[in-house]
């Protein structure tokens, strides 16, 4: 353990309250005692920040709380001085004309296994959790003004990861085709950076979004530990934000997951748009922390981080899947079991029209709307986002599929229209199932953002307009029907686009 020598005595207060020897990390000492935590700075200097000065321990101290509290209610308590007593003994309780020694950040104490990381190595990341992920971090993102700064220079921060991978001893030709590449491919997409700058997509974000950053706090995922000491490392795109975590749940959980939580993020807040940098933000994000992973010993840690970094920046081609089909014929199934596969990591883009109305309609996915939500043209507005934010991320180059019941050919032409648009591969399916197995289905279903009724299935089983020119699929067995999508969309499905890196002075 490596305590500065200055700070020796107030670690050894510390672990007297919390009875327990710190967890330590290369910036702090963190004391876990029976229902308090506290976090002392280490007075440090790096190429990256200087704690050393007792006043900047306690303005990043203060930093952390006022970035982490807000997201954490309960969590993140105080900051507060210890102090010398008279007697000579350190206290958190000594009067104002004691002298203050070092500041600490008092917390509550989290259970150990509701860190996300032993909540995701305890099979515990079902589903709902998953949702409830995406929407913990579009309602931090949401709640972030935008920044008048422009987007940091992605171009620096590139070649910054890669001398420090070099200096965590990564295997120097592998860092050196990582750099060359994703140099190559952040010039192509500067201009796209600064329209997103221009958008307000450049924030004050966390900073710091990675798997281990993530806790359960009162029931809910929250995210803590926001990074406190560099501004400009933190006021970044929110995609680059939340990337560092999709590429966290793609290498050590499954891409199933990292899909589930950037459907419901972009189900929430509508930003179709962050697909463009996704393999540039991914693939950074990798690199970080296959050489913080180097550094701190875990070789096979770091080895699978880098090894999942330069794949993210050759994804393969786009193609745009419509699924449509009477409600309770699975469509939304058959897009979650298809998504993780198709197209740039992690998966395609699920864009459902229930989610469309929900979001247009202010309210959660699973919020039940009232029969005037589905007039006409309400539905009009609906079917014109879907097909607007259908063509804007398949041009962006990332896969979609589009989950509505399509049972108006004008909504069908539409997202066809999307897809010629972008210029990517276009594959209709139908979904069918006996009617009593639809109804069963829609009877029973719970916590989804259909509205559907087995009334409205009825209804519209009377006005089925058939597959027409789309593939027809059997979706009476939700396995079977996969593979018959599969083995559909096989042909439609472009390669993995190799990126020939550039060479940069």
């Amino acid at each position: 353990m490596s305590i500065p020598a200055e700070q020796t005595e107030v670690a050894a207060f510390l672990r007297r309250l919390a009875g327990a020897d710190p967890i330590e990390t290369h910036i702090s000492l963190v004391y876990v005692g029976a229902d308090t935590v506290w976090k002392l700075k280490k007075s440090v200097r790096l190429s990256f920040l200087d704690f050393t000065r007792l006043d900047d321990r306690r303005q990043f101290t203060e930093r952390e709380l006022a970035l982490n509290q807000a997201a954490a209610p309960g969590l993140y308590r105080d900051v507060v001085p210890i102090r010398r007593a008279p007697d000579g003994s350190l206290t958190l309780d000594g009067a104002d004309d004691c002298p203050v020694v070092d500041w600490v950040l008092r917390m509550s104490r989290i259970e150990s296994d509701d860190f996300l990381p032993d909540v995701a190595a305890q099979g515990r990341l079902d589903p709902p959790l998953l949702d409830a992920i995406g929407d913990a971090i579009a309602a931090y993102h949401t709640a972030i003004p935008p920044s008048p700064a422009e987007q940091p220079d992605m171009r620096q921060t590139a070649i910054g990861n890669a001398s420090a991978a070099r200096d965590a001893n990564l295997p120097a030709e592998t860092v050196s085709r990582w750099e060359a590449v994703v140099l190559a491919e952040v010039d192509r997409l500067s201009d796209w950076a600064r329209a997103r700058s221009a958008a307000g997509f450049v924030r004050r974000g966390h900073g710091d979004l990675h798997l281990g950053n993530l806790c359960l706090w009162q029931g809910r995922p929250v995210p803590f530990d926001a990074l406190e000491f560099d501004e400009r490392l933190a006021t970044i795109d929110l995609g680059y934000d939340i990337a560092f975590l999709l590429m966290d749940l793609d290498v050590r959980v499954g891409r199933s997951a990292a899909n589930r939580v950037l459907n419901r993020y972009v189900a929430r807040t509508a930003d179709v748009g962050l697909v463009r940098g996704l393999p540039v933000f991914l693939s950074m994000r990798a690199l970080i922390r296959a050489h913080v992973e180097s550094r701190t010993g875990h070789a096979d840690t770091a080895a699978r981080y880098l090894a999942a970094s330069l794949p993210y920046l050759s994804p393969p081609a786009p193609v745009v899947v419509a699924i449509g089909g009477l409600p309770g014929s699975g469509k939304s199934t058959l897009a979650r079991l298809l998504a993780p596969a198709l197209g740039a990591a992690p998966g395609a883009l699920m864009i459902r029209s229930d989610e469309i109305r929900k979001r247009q309609a202010g309210v959660s996915p699973e919020q039940r709307l009232p029969p005037s939500a589905y007039t006409p043209d309400a539905s009009r507005t609906v079917f014109a986002e879907l097909a607007e934010l259908t063509a804007a991320a398949a041009s962006a180059g990332h896969a979609v599929i589009a989950d509505a019941t399509f049972m108006d050919a004008g909504h069908r032409s539409m997202v066809a229209a999307a897809a010629q648009h972008a210029g990517v591969p276009f594959v209709g399916l139908w979904l069918e199932a006996p009617l009593a197995e639809l109804e069963r289905r829609v009877a029973e279903r719970v916590g989804d953002a259909s509205d559907a009724t087995v009334e409205v299935l009825r209804s519209a089983a009377r006005r089925d307009p058939g597959a027409g020119a789309w593939h027809r699929i059997d979706a009476t067995e939700m396995m079977t029907a996969r593979d018959l999508a599969i083995a559909t969309l096989r042909p439609h499905v472009g390669s993995r686009k190799e990126r020939k890196p550039e060479l940069h002075n």
